[in-house]
């Protein structure tokens, strides 16, 4: 059984469904079959047939849904109907695969949460982003203490856009804080790993069209200190660096996910630091100890030792469903990224 195809069908053959879905579920071939799509377009169920020959199309949602061959359902509609077409796929006893946001609102959220607890082992959220290259191995560092305890972390994901399409107005549930927010703050609320204390946030109207934001910086605060800076913007013609990490004994930065630059105090030839000391320091004088520090700088590939990429998210799901094995991302996670969402839509919280 373990080494049986899932069977799959996408709701929803658009930007998501053919790029993403579609293009990340061929990386799979030994372990999904796409066997069906719906569409409300025709000729993207046409194109999905001319691709897959043996993949079915259908009449209506409903047609797809009552197909018993039907395993999983990747819902990859527009965001606004995420949380009702995610509870469709559930009741009808399929497993669904549910695109990001997965929910526009926190109550929102809540319904979907409680619909999952009704089908447990049965609802995926795709916050593919989880498993990021660059990610975890920025995730692997911090771990290994070269940099201290760290207190503060940046995440920028920066370019100028004079936006179109759907995602820019918010009666669709468009706007990037609904884009790339979900993935942002998910990373952002693993590296606090801590409740937080505080929320600041502002969202702005930069290059994109319609009447979503299209920037927003959000700083979150834990328990313990430590601080994580966000900014998503389609506004910035000059990109900041898409990490940038601050610790007690040093810092590192990624400026484009291919490479990270480290300098670190190497603890081995580094002495402790001299005390202060109220007295006058004699001339020529300095404000800096005196105490030698001796610095590793390097530049190194991005590989995390775990070797996941972010293509892995359908390896999850398929080591979940045929071999239940645990996944990685959890309806009460997903959901508190959603309920930071709000409370960044709000203006934050103190």
């Amino acid at each position: 059984m373990s080494n049986q195809k899932i069977k799959l069908a996408l709701w929803g053959i658009g930007r998501a469904g053919w790029n993403m879905h579609r293009t990340e579920l061929e990386c799979f071939k030994d372990m999904f079959e796409i066997v069906g799509g719906y569409d409300i377009i025709p000729e993207r169920m046409t194109k999905l047939q001319e691709l897959y020959p043996e993949c079915k199309s259908y009449p209506s949602a409903d047609a797809m849904l009552a197909d018993p061959e039907i395993e999983v359902v990747a819902v990859t509609v527009r965001s606004k109907d995420h949380v009702d077409f995610d509870i469709r796929v559930l009741e009808a006893g399929k497993v669904c695969v549910a695109e990001k946001p997965v929910a526009l609102n926190y109550a929102d959220a809540l319904r979907l949460k409680a619909a999952a607890d009704r089908f447990p082992g049965k609802l995926f959220c795709r916050h593919n982003r989880r498993f990021e290259t660059c990610f975890h191995h920025v995730q692997e560092i911090i771990a290994s203490g070269v940099l201290g305890d760290v207190y503060e972390i940046k995440l920028s994901r920066h370019n100028y856009n004079r936006r179109t399409d759907w995602q820019v107005f918010k009666d669709e549930g468009g706007g990037i804080l609904n884009n790339w927010g979900p993935h942002l703050i998910d990373h952002a609320l693993r590296f606090i790993n801590a409740p937080l204390e505080s929320v600041w946030s502002d969202m702005k109207q930069i290059a994109a069209m319609g009447d979503a934001e299209d920037h927003v910086k959000a700083v979150l605060r834990g328990t313990n200190g430590v601080t994580v800076d966000i900014e998503i913007s389609g506004g910035v013609a000059l990109p900041a660096p898409v990490y940038a990490v601050y610790g007690t004994r040093g810092s590192l930065v990624s400026v484009n996910e291919k490479t990270i630059q480290l300098k670190y105090l190497d603890m081995e030839k580094t002495e402790p630091p001299e005390p202060a000391s109220h007295e006058t320091q004699e001339l020529p004088g300095t404000y800096a100890g005196r105490s030698p520090m001796t610095w590793i700088e390097k530049t190194i590939d991005t590989a995390p030792a775990s070797g996941v990429k972010i293509t892995d998210f359908y390896r999850y799901v398929y080591e979940a469903v045929r071999e239940n094995k645990p996944y990685p991302i959890s309806i009460d996670e997903a959901v508190e990224v959603v309920r930071v969402s709000d409370i960044i839509r709000a203006g934050g919280m103190k």
